[in-house]
């Protein structure tokens, strides 16, 4: 997309996807995760882990930026707060076929406060402003933001508001709004997710006041039926670690929040498909422990479970694991239903 600079209009949308989403999460996310998932749920809007501009800028773009047709809709999430350094890494997306840039201003770890990007970007709302502009103008993609509902003592519903809102004038696409607070001193990543009290109330209340502006809810939500219920206030809902340990919970993503009739999936179907792809994987020489640790949680609360993760963790590690292993635990698990 060699003219992408030359005029933001028309503006792409994503709002029909959005209703679903699945949060990007380091080390996680990545591209066999995501295709994994895609497997399940044809709508549901995937993200990637956070990439930082400085990686792109410096690094190995094509192995970042790398991902399968198959995974769209796919949204790639951005760490940085340089307005030039987006806008250029935002092209690089735009060149690559994503069809959303994200902003990661919720991220609480001291390396992403001491790249001065993530979570401590919320006390700096113009520079957020101006990196939402600075990309917008860059590429015809919806540009969104993820953040936190404040920050240490920058956590009154003011302070949020008046965030907000310079997002919203610097045309942000849409906000996914992490329903907790991040305490950026005291509190290590993972108490930040679980510690500090969702507060879904200061988000129904963020789209009382910017009722044109859509807004995802982000934190706490384990199950479709959760999402359902925060779809009758707010325009979206974003999964994180539930979908990872039990993607399962997407089989009905499609039905049930896409209004998508086709007939369900069923996990020997996902599981044989994922196989395919991993085959050309290992020919490409990717080992098959990078793609089967995201299968884990395939078979979660199912006959055979155990059985299935524990042939996994065992075997796939090994120097030339292939497909034979992920059939060797599938029958494992099969023939003992008890374990």
């Amino acid at each position: 997309m060699s003219n992408a600079t030359q005029d933001p209009a028309p503006r792409l949308t994503l709002s029909g996807n959005r209703r679903l989403s699945i949060a990007p999460m380091l080390d996680w996310t990545d591209r066999h995760c995501r295709y994994f998932l895609r497997l399940i749920s044809r709508h549901t809007l995937l993200y990637t882990e956070m990439i930082t501009t400085g990686a792109l800028l410096h690094g190995d773009r094509e192995r970042l930026l790398r991902y399968d047709a198959a995974e769209h809709p796919l949204a790639l999430q951005l760490g940085g707060s340089d307005p030039a350094e987006l806008a250029e890494c935002a092209r690089m997306a735009a060149a690559c076929g994503y069809d959303e840039i994200n902003l990661n201003v919720g991220c609480p770890s001291d390396r992403v406060q001491n790249g001065r990007f993530g979570a401590c970007l919320m006390a700096e709302p113009a520079l957020v402003a101006e990196c939402v502009a600075a990309m917008r103008a860059a590429v015809p993609l919806p540009v969104t933001v993820k953040h936190r509902i404040g920050i240490d003592a920058h956590d009154s519903y003011a302070e949020l508001v008046a965030f907000v809102a310079q997002l919203e004038a610097a045309g942000c696409d849409a906000i996914i709004v992490h329903a907790r607070k991040a305490w950026l001193q005291g509190l290590s990543p993972k108490e930040n997710r679980d510690i500090p009290p969702l507060r879904y109330d200061i988000v129904f209340d963020l789209k009382r006041d910017f009722p044109n502006l859509p807004i995802v809810l982000n934190g706490g939500l384990l199950t479709l039926d959760a999402a359902l219920e925060s779809l009758t206030r707010l325009d979206g809902a974003m999964i994180g670690r539930a979908a990872y340990h039990n993607p399962w919970i997407l089989a009905a993503a499609d039905q049930r929040i896409f209004g998508d009739d086709q007939p369900l999936p069923t996990r020997q179907q996902v599981l044989e498909a994922f196989m395919q792809y991993a085959e050309r994987q290992l020919t490409a020489g990717v080992p098959l422990n990078a793609m089967s640790r995201h299968l884990l949680g395939l078979f979660q609360g199912q006959p055979g479970a155990r059985a299935w993760r524990r042939r996994i963790s065992e075997q796939a590690h090994r120097a030339g694991a292939g497909i034979d292993v992920l059939r060797f635990a599938e029958a494992a698990s099969n023939h003992q239903p008890n374990v």
